[in-house]
This record gives structure tokens, C-alpha cells and sequence, in this order.
């Protein structure tokens, strides 16, 4: 007799539920894809403002040419890991179906057999493409997201946001950008409420949208930090586990198949030259016909932001990435002391809006230290080592 597996159970790592996979074409006409999907791909980074993914089918009936395929349709499907109630809803009825909007790699394998890709993404991601954004808006920095995230002329969207208050609010206008352009210009500037960071992410997972910095993606208010989500650990299946048929699939979850480290070390040179260890910002306030000048230094300034790789405190100083030691033979300076490494020069101005502010909405005198920090602290996350896991 044949066991019937309950949708309930998982049988194993990366099982899952996906009953079905429907597209709908333009004309509102649906056929269920899911029987000749060979792969189905959904990509989310903090780096992307929204979710894109493929799926690429095996047609044996030509559907491309039954539907009518044109890069418009709807792509609905609920996919789902058993038992946990977890899961991404892209369904018409009750969740947010994926915009197609290119097909490529069509290719006639035989005489009976073509292979395609179907490109697709948010809805928010072709509203983006569609709509400018031409307004000032003279609020919190968040709260200026969230009437472009919201507005029904520019992404329209009915999807979560969360978000992080920012601590500063002056006049921003955007001058006729996409609103993840528009966004992302204010994101550049944010700070946060309750930490020192500066700069925001705005990206889409597919529980919704995150405006965050990156100090709350680390920790609570910049003082408490965050769990874990997952520790994931290279280990072998001891066979002679007593315990292992209970804990198999929980092993699995957390057992890395593979790991390469596509950098594993930092480029001292790159990242000198980039300004993450030192870095001086000129300031010239167009207002007061002024110059403030700023020196950032990575060792003594190392506890403003928040790093993740250490495991006492987020902004212990004896965990730089690169040791506080001289580098030449004939003085006593470490890499952080050479300002110069990195000279920017910026325009800044009181009272571009009436308000007594700089380019950050704060005190135009501290200009050159905000950008100072904001330029390390994204360096150091973009830069620092990368490690590639396949779980």
C-alpha cells in the first residue's frame, strides 16, 4: 500500500509544498505550469529594491504559442515548507502574483521538446519602471518613504513596510526620479534615531519591504544585539548517532553542504584607497562662503558604528579588521593616519529651505564627519570578507 506523505510532515531538509503554478496571460486565461517546471528561482538582497526570480519550463504542447506568451503576465503560486507555516504567497487570491515581464534562452531541444525562461518580478518593481516622482517633502526622512511607497501615483503599494525612524527630517525634492531612485536618494542620507550609523537600506524580502540602517539590521536601538536566526555549522552525519533519526532533519538544516570564501581577507590597498581606514572630507558651504575639513579615522573611530563579527560587544575595540600598528619604518602611524589616502571634497549650504540645517538636516558644520563615517561603515560592509554557503 502506498504511503500518501500528509502536506503537514516534512520528510526532509528543504522539502516544501507548492501545489501548483499557475500563469495567467494577458486575456485572464490560466494553465498550470507546474508539471513541466524544471526550475523555479526567487532572488531577495539588501542590495536589490525588489524581488526578481525565473523559472524555466519544459514545453512539450507549446504553451508559449497556445497562450499567447508576451512578457505580461501574472505568475500566482503558494509555496510553502510543511508544518512550519512558512511561506511565500504569490497567490491571486490572497497574496501578491509576480509580474512576467521578459522571456529569453527559448531554445527547440527536439522536434517535440522547447525549453524557456520566464523572467518576472513584484508588482512594485515594474511600478518602479513606469512611474517619475516630481515633490518636495518636508518630513522625518521615513516617513518621506513611506508617502512614495504608499502614493497611488508612484509604487502604489498595499505591501508591509518596516521601518526604521530616522533621526533627522529636512526638505528633500526629487527631481522627476523613479521612486526606488527617489528612495534610495533619501536613504543615502538618513541617520538613525537611536544609533550613530548613517544611511539606509531599502530592499524587499518576501515578507515586505525593510527602510533600514544597517546598525538595526544588527541590533536593537545600536545597544542590544540581535539573535542569531540560524548557526550553521560544516559537520559530517555521524553514523553511530543514536539520536540522529529524531534530529536528521533539524542536522540538515543547519549542515553547511559547501562554503567558499570569495574573499577572505581584507584589500588593505583597495580599502585605503576607498577611505574606509582614513578619509578626509572637505565641506564648502555655498551660504557662508566657508570650508570644513574632516579627518576619518577607522581606529578611533571604530565604536560609532556597529560590526557584526564580534561576539562581545558590537563595537568592541580590540576586534578591528585591521591591527592598530605602524606601517612604516620611519614614524609611528597606523593606516588610519593617513587622512589623505581619500580626499573628497562636497557642497553643502544653510538654509536651502529656510532651515538652519546642511546636507544631512543636522548642523552643516558637522558634514564632513557624517560623510566621513557613512563612506567607511559602507565600505566595511561591502568589502570586508565574503563568504558564499550552500545550505
Amino acid at each position: 500500500m502506498v504511503k500518501v506523505k500528509h502536506p503537514d510532515e516534512i520528510a526532509f531538509a528543504g522539502d516544501y509544498n507548492l501545489p501548483r503554478i499557475d500563469l495567467y496571460n494577458h486575456k485572464g486565461q490560466a494553465i498550470d505550469l507546474k508539471n513541466i517546471v524544471h526550475e523555479l528561482n526567487i532572488y531577495e538582497s539588501i542590495y536589490k529594491n525588489a524581488i526578481t526570480g525565473s523559472i524555466v519550463v519544459v514545453d512539450a504542447n507549446n504553451f508559449i504559442g497556445k497562450m499567447e506568451i508576451q512578457g505580461l503576465e501574472r505568475l500566482s503560486f503558494k509555496l510553502e515548507t510543511p508544518g512550519s507555516g512558512v511561506f511565500i504567497d504569490a497567490s491571486m487570491e490572497t497574496g501578491d502574483p509576480f509580474h512576467v515581464y521578459k522571456i529569453s534562452d527559448r531554445r527547440q531541444v527536439n522536434d517535440n521538446l522547447m525549453l524557456f525562461t520566464l523572467h518576472f518580478g513584484s508588482r512594485e518593481f515594474m511600478r518602479n519602471i513606469r512611474t517619475k516622482v516630481s515633490q518636495a517633502y518636508d518630513k522625518r526622512l521615513d516617513m518621506s518613504v513611506m508617502s512614495i511607497f504608499t502614493d497611488p501615483e508612484y509604487l502604489d503599494s498595499r505591501k508591509n513596510l518596516y521601518h526604521e525612524p530616522t533621526g533627522n527630517s529636512f526638505k528633500m525634492v526629487i527631481p522627476n526620479l523613479r521612486p526606488f531612485d527617489a528612495i534610495n536618494m533619501i536613504a543615502k542620507r538618513a541617520m538613525p534615531e537611536k544609533s550613530k550609523g548613517v544611511g539606509y537600506y531599502f530592499y524587499e524580502t518576501t515578507k515586505g519591504f525593510h527602510f533600514k540602517s544597517w546598525d538595526n539590521m544588527c541590533s536593537v536601538d545600536g545597544k542590544i544585539m540581535r539573535k542569531p536566526k540560524q548557526k550553521f555549522y560544516y559537520m559530517q552525519i555521524q553514523s553511530k548517532d543514536s539520536d540522529l533519526d529524531m534530529n536528521k532533519i533539524e542536522h540538515e538544516f543547519k549542515s553547511v553542504e559547501s562554503y567558499k570564501f570569495v574573499n577572505n581577507f581584507h584589500d588593505v590597498a583597495a580599502n585605503t584607497a576607498l577611505g574606509t581606514y582614513g578619509h578626509r572630507v572637505i565641506t564648502y558651504n555655498l551660504f557662508e562662503k566657508t570650508r570644513y575639513e574632516s579627518d576619518y579615522n577607522y581606529h578611533t573611530q571604530f565604536d560609532s558604528s556597529i560590526h557584526v563579527d564580534n561576539e562581545g560587544s558590537y563595537t568592541d575595540a580590540g576586534k578591528y579588521a585591521v591591527v592598530d600598528a605602524k606601517v612604516d619604518f620611519d614614524n609611528e602611524k597606523n593606516v588610519s593616519d593617513y587622512a589623505e589616502s581619500r580626499v573628497s571634497l562636497q557642497a553643502s549650504t544653510k538654509f536651502l529651505h529656510d532651515d538652519d540645517v546642511g546636507m544631512y538636516g543636522i548642523d552643516s558644520f558637522t558634514d564632513s564627519s557624517t560623510t566621513g563615517q557613512k563612506v567607511s561603515q559602507n565600505n566595511q560592509v561591502l568589502h570586508g570578507t565574503l563568504l558564499k554557503l550552500v545550505v
